[in-house]
C-alpha cells in the first residue's frame, strides 16, 4: 500500500513509499532524515514508532496516538501537539518543545492559594498502579525527591483530573480529593491527559461514585 506524507500548508508530499502502515511510512521517513517539517500526520496512529531525531517542527500532530512513541531529540518545534497522545512517550532530550500549547494543567501553577484535584486508590487506599502509600482522608504526604522530569509515570504522588480517575476507575475503587498548592507540584509532563505528580499534598475528602455515576 502507498503511504504519502504531505504538508498541512500546501498538500506537497514531503515523503511516499509503499509499506504496510502509515506508522511503518513515518518510520522510513525518519530513517531517510526526510524533512517532516509541517507533515500532517493528524490522527496518526504512531503508537510506539521510533521517531528519534525527527524534525517535525511546525507539523501537525493533533490529535496523534504518540503513546510510547521515541522521540528522543525529536525537534518539535511549533508542532502541534494539541489532544495528541503522549503517555509513556520518551521526550528525553526533545528539542523545542512548547509545553505551554498543549498542556492545558499548566493552569496548576498560576492558581494562588489551596488547589484541589484527584487521586485514584484501591479499596485498601493505595495507588492501582505502583502503590507504595497508604492514603487516609486527614493525612498530609509528602514525597522530598519526587522526579520533577517530564516522564509521564515516575516518583511522585500522582493526581489527575475527575475524568482521568473515572477513565481509569474499576469496581472497589476509590476517589479521594487531594489539596496542595502550586509549589508542591513536581511535574506537569507535556501534554498529559490528565495526571500529574505533586511533592506534597493532604486528603480532604472523598468523591460519592454514585453521585459521580459511576455506580448505581
Amino acid at each position: 500500500m502507498k503511504f504519502e506524507i504531505k504538508s498541512w500548508i500546501n498538500g506537497g508530499v514531503l515523503f511516499s513509499c509503499e509499506t504496510e502502515s502509515l506508522k511503518l511510512a513515518v518510520e522510513l521517513a525518519v530513517k531517510s532524515h526526510a524533512n517532516l517539517s509541517y507533515a500532517n500526520l493528524h490522527n496518526a496512529n504512531l503508537s510506539y514508532a521510533d521517531l528519534s531525531d525527527a524534525n517535525l517542527s511546525y507539523a501537525n500532530l493533533h490529535n496523534a496516538n504518540l503513546s510510547y512513541a521515541d522521540l528522543r531529540d525529536a525537534d518539535l518545534y511549533n508542532a502541534d501537539l494539541s489532544y495528541a497522545n503522549l503517555s509513556y512517550a520518551d521526550l528525553c532530550a526533545a528539542k523545542n518543545v512548547n509545553k505551554n500549547r498543549c498542556t492545558p494543567l499548566l493552569v496548576l501553577c498560576d492558581q494562588p492559594g489551596k488547589i484541589r484535584a484527584y487521586k485514584l486508590v484501591t479499596e485498601k487506599g493505595v495507588g492501582p498502579f505502583c502503590g507504595g502509600i497508604f492514603y487516609e482522608k486527614g493525612k498530609t504526604y509528602t514525597v522530598a525527591d519526587a522526579d520533577c522530569s517530564e516522564a509521564q509515570c515516575a516518583k511522585g504522588i500522582s493526581l489527575a483530573t475527575l475524568d482521568w480517575c473515572m477513565n481509569e476507575w474499576q469496581p472497589g475503587y476509590r476517589i479521594l480529593i487531594a489539596e496542595f498548592t502550586a509549589k508542591d507540584i513536581a511535574s506537569i509532563p507535556i501534554a498529559t491527559d490528565g495526571k500529574f505528580r505533586v511533592k506534597k499534598c493532604k486528603i480532604v475528602g472523598e468523591k460519592n461514585l454514585k453521585e459521580i455515576g459511576l455506580i448505581t
